[in-house]
């Protein structure tokens, strides 16, 4: 074991984490590294995980689907999601040959939480024929009722990929106006949020923009009247790919705190301010749960079999698109 982080990885963090905090975590660093080549394992990091976890122990960083697809596509035979547990899930649907770990099972989403596998049932219901599109910020029992899945990335995409004038979006009530805004389609929606986001207000945009000459960058989970304000409105992966393109000088992103943190890493010629919010279910995720589920080869995602063969039909369904 060395005594000192490699400098590469303290240059890479120094932006954003403090150099005696690197320093404290290298050794936790070094024997998760330990543990994955152990076990042949792989680590998958949402973009809303810390640094030290992105860029110190992640083979891959990225949104939820992207991390299940990774694993699916790796060789290896154990995926560690450092998400939360709906990403587990996705990842063991897309992988359900491979011991799929979640170091922390309880770190939920109030996203997810906001609707059941019932509700979807009374949903069809009311509206008989009326196709089904869960987020795939969703349980497995709830993507199991429906009959395709979306991403922030391409709600729009599968929306109109579906042929109809009407449809179910579920459950963020933002994302799914957004849909309807970008397509002109009847969505009905669901009436979930995400916490993180949905405290963003357009007057949060209005003071940086004329204060600060910020671009500013809202996720489509934000409320209305913020992604109206915004010189940018996309998933993620969107705000990413729009920021190496365009390279603008300060941003502020209207999303989750680590993401800046992360974006941050590989465009240090950006400028990022940080009126942000935390996850408090992301951060139930820490480097010591990560050796603990890599020392115990444990907490497993397990699944019904039944619910997730349903499950895993409208993720494919996706993919097909």
């Amino acid at each position: 074991m060395t005594q000192a982080p490699p400098a590469a990885l303290s240059q890479r963090l120094a932006r954003s984490v403090p150099e005696p905090e690197i320093a404290l975590a290298w050794p936790l660093i070094e024997r998760i590294q330990a543990l994955k080549l152990r076990h042949g394992a792989v680590v998958v990091a949402h973009n809303y995980q810390v640094p030290l976890i992105t860029a110190g122990i992640a083979d891959f960083t990225g949104d939820s689907l992207a991390m299940a697809r990774f694993g699916a596509d790796c060789a290896a035979q154990t995926i560690v999601v450092c998400g939360v547990c709906f990403m587990a899930e996705s990842a063991k649907l897309l992988s359900p040959g491979k011991r799929v770990l979640a170091p922390s099972p309880d770190a939920g989403c109030s996203l997810a939480a906001s609707v059941t596998a019932a509700d979807v049932r009374l949903l069809r219901a009311q509206y008989p024929g009326v196709p089904v599109v869960a987020y795939v910020n969703t349980s497995a029992a709830v993507k199991a009722e429906a009959d395709v899945c979306c991403t922030s990335a391409n709600a729009v995409a599968i929306a109109r990929s579906l042929g109809v004038r009407r449809l179910i979006m579920l459950p963020d009530r933002h994302l799914a106006g957004y849909v309807a805004r970008q397509t002109g389609l009847e969505v009905i929606p669901w009436a979930g949020d995400c916490e993180v986001h949905v405290r963003y207000a357009g007057t949060d945009i209005a003071g940086y923009r004329r204060d600060l000459h910020a671009t500013v960058l809202a996720h489509p989970e934000c409320p209305r009247e913020v992604q109206e304000q915004a010189d940018f409105v996309g998933s993620t992966a969107d705000m990413g790919r729009y920021l190496a393109r365009e390279r603008p000088a300060r941003v502020l992103l209207l999303t989750e705190c680590s993401m800046a943190d992360n974006v941050a890493l590989d465009h240090p010629e950006i400028e990022f301010l940080r009126p942000c919010n935390l996850c408090s279910y992301m951060k139930l995720i820490t480097l010591q749960r990560v050796a603990d589920a890599l020392e115990l080869l444990a907490p497993e995602v397990r699944l019904d079999p039944q619910v997730a063969a349903r499950a895993r039909r409208s993720l494919e369904r996706m993919l097909q698109h």
